[in-house]
Parts: structure tokens; sequence; C-alpha cells
């Protein structure tokens, strides 16, 4: 699933990732300033569909969706463990 930004809760995806943290807000205005594919040296946009959709899921999860950070990174191999 090459070019789709996903949560890796893991830390265990191979490649460049970046933190943000669990505010829908934060990640909302990085998509807007397009800081995914700078942050992770991408060429070209990013689907963030499935990332959002994850980070929305673990801030319902968090009592204090305060200062935590959820990393992300782009796929480019299917984690063997």
């Amino acid at each position: 699933m090459d070019g789709a930004l996903v949560v890796d809760e893991r830390r265990r995806l191979p490649g460049r990732g970046a933190w943000v943290h669990r505010d829908t807000g934060c990640f909302t205005k990085a998509e807007r300033r397009r800081a995914f594919p700078r942050a992770l040296r991408a060429q070209g946009p990013l689907e963030t569909g499935g990332a959002r959709h994850a980070l929305e899921q673990l801030a319902e999860q968090s009592e204090d969706p305060g200062p935590s950070r959820v990393p992300v990174g782009t796929r480019k191999q299917v984690d063997p463990s």
C-alpha cells in the first residue's frame, strides 16, 4: 500500500516516520500544511484516511488526548512479526 500514511503503534515498520499528537485538530492542520510528505520525504501526496481513522480511535480510547504522540509513517512492506 505505497503512498498511504499508516499508524505504526508497535514502532516496527521500516523507513522514515513522524510523530503527531493524538489531537485530530493537529492532524488536520498537518494535512492542510502538507507536512506529512515533507516530514517523510515522500514524492507526491499521501493518502491519510486510514491514519486519520486510527488516530480518531486512539483519541477516543485515551482519557487525556493532550501531548501524547503517535508514530506515523509510510508503509513500504509488510511487518513480518
